[in-house]
């Protein structure tokens, strides 16, 4: 089945390219079915390569997936276009009262950090948090992974 993400997100011609099934919003909202609800906090700084790895991924699935970005609220994005993130992302305060079938936390080039020095670690502290009721898995990468083990069991890094 194909994923479901927006149709002018760059990594769709990527995606297509490379002979990934990619379905548009409009084909996906006349489906008779409950597509698998993924969200995807992408710390890493080259947000375009990282959402297009992970949608190559998630297309891979027979379900079909819809795949929500979302950002840190306050953050501000050095190295992706301020327009893709407008055009593209949703910020947690927006998606916060929502579900998801899935949640993926990407790393960040944030490792030499102490977790609490981190600009955006209070607000990842409460999305953890928030996954453990309104999520019904996460999957937690690289760096993302060791904030989380350090959140929830207080395992330094």
């Amino acid at each position: 089945m194909p994923i479901k993400i927006p149709n002018d997100l760059p990594a769709r011609a990527t995606l297509e390219a490379e002979g990934v099934m990619v379905m548009r919003e409009a084909d996906a909202i006349r489906q008779d079915i409950r597509p698998l609800r993924i969200g995807l906090l992408n710390l890493m700084p080259n947000k375009i390569r990282t959402e297009t790895q992970l949608a190559r991924l998630l297309g891979a699935t027979p379900l079909q997936v819809e795949l929500t970005l979302v950002r840190i609220t306050d953050h501000v994005s050095r190295n992706t276009p301020e327009e893709h993130i407008i055009s593209f992302y949703r910020s947690w305060q927006e998606i916060q009262a929502e579900r998801f079938d899935g949640f993926i936390v990407t790393g960040a080039p944030v490792e030499t950090l102490p977790f609490e020095q981190v600009t955006y670690w209070d607000e990842l502290r409460r999305i953890f948090d928030w996954t453990q009721t309104n999520v019904h898995g996460c999957f937690n990468v690289c760096w993302g992974a060791q904030a989380a083990v350090h959140h929830f069991h207080g395992m330094p890094k």
